[in-house]
């Protein structure tokens, strides 16, 4: 079976690992943290970083530092993962659910602009496949209004709206580094954040609301409890396996931007008779190749194709469900109709892509898509 995703060691993971053991302090914010701080903030200008133990958490953090309270309301995608929308409920907001745009998963930029009212507190943008979203639209509608966007770039790393990093647009990045990733360590997480005046309050909720990380630094004599917060800290073991992936992310990026050219290359001929579509790469976008999906007519192709595949040694999946017709939301969504998110939770399969395939097994799954469309 050629499995949808395979975590890898790329270099030094094990060596920086034991290095961290060695160094006798294995627990949050030692030397590969920093290291891992210090590379973002270099190679794509984040003003400030801070590596967590999931997007979760940099997502959770985020609605603390915006201060969301109950009864706010915060504009997001219905289709997304459930901690886009989790980090917000949790403070007690209004999720106001918007949809796909309708030849990209990404949000409707257009929507927004109908869905603000003056309850309105954040706007959260997803960069579905690490391609970006309209931001110049949204940056237009929240700018109007003094809404803060927050930027779930999980699935983002190394990827541009017109040469800007994403992770980079909005107030706050959140970003994972889940072994689904391009760049992984198990778990983790990072939040960028683009404002200074937010930074000294986002490690204090970082260490379960404490100036623990000022009274290191001598700025106190003593650190306690100032603010709420959790346990937001990896261990430095994670960032060190972290930190190894991140001195080969271009070789990491150059591989996985192979295997998608070469899907689309071997799929792109075929899929228009097939009434299936290939992902789009809008003109302000890059294409950092996080994932390649097909797009297929109805639910019914879809399971042919899935089946099929796997019939043949492939595993391939389908994403997310619409969250506004999740069990847990479904009776607080006001009942708008979302048809581009049915379609893509409906539709859209992903292909297996990750660092350590084989040109075989690309061919094999070109091969296979293949089989199941003119079937």
């Amino acid at each position: 079976m050629i499995p949808f995703n395979k975590p890898f060691l790329h270099g030094r993971e094990l060596v920086y690992i034991a290095q961290a053991v060695a160094s006798g302090k294995i627990s949050g914010d030692g030397l590969f943290t920093k290291k891992c701080h210090k590379f973002f903030e270099e190679k794509y200008l984040f003003k400030k970083t801070l590596l967590t133990t999931s997007c979760t958490d940099a997502l959770e953090m985020a609605a603390i530092l915006l201060n969301i309270q109950p009864g706010d309301e915060v504009i997001l995608p219905s289709f997304t993962f459930v901690s886009t929308a989790n980090a917000f409920a949790l403070r007690g907001a209004r999720l106001i659910f918007a949809d796909s745009g309708i030849n990209n998963p990404n949000i409707d930029a257009a929507e927004i602009e109908q869905l603000v009212t003056p309850r309105t507190k954040a706007i959260v943008v997803v960069h579905y496949a690490g391609v970006a979203c309209d931001m110049d639209r949204v940056i237009e509608i929240a700018s109007a209004r003094n809404i803060p966007i927050i930027e779930d770039a999980a699935q983002a790393i190394d990827s541009f709206h017109n040469d800007r990093p994403l992770g980079s647009i909005g107030l706050l990045g959140a970003f994972s580094f889940h072994e689904t990733k391009n760049i992984i360590a198990g778990e983790g997480g990072m939040l960028a954040i683009n404002n200074d005046s937010l930074f000294h309050r986002a490690e204090i909720i970082r260490e379960k609301g404490t100036n623990r990380s000022s009274f290191f630094r001598g700025e106190v004599d003593k650190y306690g409890w100032v603010d709420i917060g959790s346990s937001f800290l990896p261990s430095d073991i994670t960032a060190a396996y972290l930190f190894a992936q991140l001195e080969n992310l271009n070789q990491i990026q150059e591989k996985r931007k192979y295997i998608w050219h070469v899907y689309w290359n071997g799929l792109k001929s075929a899929v228009d008779a097939a009434g299936v579509f290939l992902p789009e790469i809008p003109v302000w976008a890059t294409n950092n190749a996080h994932m390649f999906y097909l797009v297929t007519r109805n639910i019914e192709q879809r399971t042919h194709l899935i089946e099929h595949l796997r019939s043949q040694g492939v595993n391939a999946v389908f994403h997310y469900l619409s969250l506004h017709n999740s069990p847990y939301y479904m009776h607080k969504h006001d009942g708008r109709s979302l048809p581009n998110s049915d379609r893509y939770m409906n539709c859209l399969v992903r292909l297996p892509l990750y660092y350590e395939m084989t040109n075989d097994d690309i061919d094999k799954v070109i091969e296979s898509v293949l089989q199941a469309l003119k079937n």
